[in-house]
């Protein structure tokens, strides 16, 4: 699909709802948004806005109360759990500011964790590895444990792992959160050139301003709703 026709990720109404007690609050309300295919976005917004949430719910980890999440042709919101896990496997990639690499596998292997979800033979999956380890740049460190890698090292790896299935999206949560600012700095020139170099759509959550700008778009999430421009 491409940017010139309907939008990749289309989000349309969306509300949603969460029990707290015998309280029920009220995270995303009516909210809408459209990213396009090989388009980088910035998701902005103060703490508990629901920037997470709404990631959550592109990448099919949750679903909406009300409304539709569509990834491509997909209704996400429609997919059974087993469905979704597929989905997921095939079409999303995760990045976490805590990298949730696993310190007991080496890189290389945490790589390779999503394709043993595919039916890729072993052959095939060393071949998707080692191209993720060379987008990210991080061939000669692939044989090496997270314990041994830096914090700039260990997010390449999390992307790495993230892009090696070749995803229709890549989603970003603080993506540089735990990281000075420069590998922050270089973790955004990675992803900058995901996009533009490899077409990916990317949806980052940041609440860095520094962050928001290497983005195509920036979006500002706040009371359950979108808008273009920060609320005061």
């Amino acid at each position: 699909m491409s940017a010139s026709s309907q939008p990749l990720v289309r989000i349309r109404d969306v509300t949603k709802n969460f029990k707290r007690g015998a309280e029920e609050v009220h995270v995303l309300s009516g909210l809408e948004l459209a990213v396009n295919d090989a388009e980088f976005l910035a998701l902005m917004g103060p703490s508990g806005s629901g920037k997470s949430t709404l990631l959550n719910l592109i990448g099919g980890l949750d679903r909406p109360t009300t409304g539709t999440v569509q990834i491509g042709a997909d209704r996400v919101d429609q997919l059974s759990d087993r469905q979704l896990a597929a989905w997921r496997a095939r079409h999303i990639g995760f990045v976490f500011q805590f990298y949730n690499l696993l310190p007991a596998l080496s890189a290389e292997r945490n790589v390779e964790l999503p394709l043993l979800l595919t039916g890729l033979n072993k052959a095939a999956r060393r071949q998707h590895v080692a191209a993720a380890f060379e987008a990210v740049g991080l061939t000669n460190r692939a044989k090496h444990f997270p314990r041994t890698l830096s914090g700039g090292e260990q997010q390449r790896v999390g992307i790495a792992r993230a892009i090696v299935t070749d995803p229709t999206v890549l989603l970003c949560d603080e993506p540089t959160g735990d990281l000075d600012r420069k590998s922050g700095d270089e973790i955004l020139t990675l992803l900058q050139s995901l996009n533009k170099d490899h077409g990916k759509t990317i949806i980052m959550v940041t609440h860095d301003p520094h962050a928001s700008a290497r983005a195509s778009r920036t979006v500002y999430l706040d009371k359950g709703q979108l808008s273009n421009t920060p609320t005061a």
